[in-house]
């Protein structure tokens, strides 16, 4: 025997999901209110102590909001002093301005890559970006052709994904264990591929590339020098550098690559990539030559 809810009752339960929904959004209000309050008092304090600010004009947006939020830009002053850097100044406004503020950090010191950004135009890291190099207002938004997860955040899982799949490690299938010997480098390879092993995966040369940004396929400059780092190593065996050196000259590899050079001017370590990238294609065209 079924058992049929009454329909009182299910009207009465849409009606307290409601009633939940509309206190929610009105505490939301109410904590947005509070939080303007107290940015505009702090921003009056700085100003009647007469010191410096730095205007930001940030992006926001949040695809788990109720309604699908739009994106908009919210400004923040912020104080200003001597050697403040642009994740400097969006800390301070999740601080002291708005605690959802979202954006990637954790090293400071440009090594972990973590908090690339768009900003005034270009790729930049926040933590190397100094204020007082910056024309304002400062316009600050995730790095662009990323889905953006929320505000400054964005999905890096396929940089990883391309990144993944050029191999990059060395790899010993061809020899037993019991086999294995110390595998020394000269200086002079050392010197040739030093720059290459500089890239600490912002993905900032990614996400300047016009090519990557039409073309979902195409490894990508970060990739493409990761690769290039172990198929110019003098340790790499000769079958792995031969099977490297397959998956660069594929359709969506280092053919793809227009020498715009885009990727080389943002790219925070100065690695130069786009040498890197017709370096291999120099090597892909000895290696096809081989067999003729």
């Amino acid at each position: 025997m079924s058992t049929q809810v009454p329909e009182q009752v299910e009207d009465e339960s849409s009606a307290d999901t409601e009633t939940s929904a509309a206190q929610q959004a009105r505490m939301e209000k109410k904590r947005q209110k509070a939080e303007e309050r107290e940015r505009q008092a702090e921003e009056a304090e700085s100003a009647a102590a007469g010191e410096d600010t730095y205007l930001l004009k940030v992006f926001r947006y949040d695809p788990e909001v109720a309604g699908k939020q739009e994106p908009r830009f919210d400004d923040f002053h912020v104080p200003y002093h001597k050697g403040m850097t642009v994740l400097d100044a969006l800390m301070y406004a999740r601080d002291h301005y708005d605690s959802s503020l979202t954006f990637r950090h954790s090293c400071r010191q440009a090594i972990c890559g973590s908090d690339a950004l768009f900003v005034n135009g270009s790729q930049r890291l926040g933590c190397k970006t100094q204020l007082s190099d910056l024309e304002e207002p400062v316009r600050i938004e995730p790095l662009p052709h990323q889905e953006v997860v929320k505000d400054l955040v964005v999905d890096m899982e396929h940089f990883y994904d391309q990144m993944e799949s050029v191999e990059p490690y060395f790899q010993t299938n061809d020899l037993p264990d019991g086999e294995l010997e110390e595998q020394r480098q000269t200086r002079e390879n050392r010197e040739k591929i030093k720059m290459s092993t500089r890239c600490i995966w912002c993905g900032a040369c990614m996400s300047s590339c016009n090519i990557a940004a039409g073309d979902n396929k195409y490894l990508g400059p970060a990739a493409i020098n990761k690769a290039y780092r172990f198929t110019m190593d003098e340790r790499e065996g000769e079958d792995m550098k031969q099977h490297r050196m397959e998956i660069l000259e594929q359709e969506h590899g280092v053919w793809r690559c227009q020498t715009q050079f885009s990727c080389t001017e943002v790219c925070p370590k100065d690695i130069p990539l786009t040498e890197h990238i017709q370096e291999l294609k120099r090597e892909a065209v000895k290696n096809n030559l081989k067999f003729w």
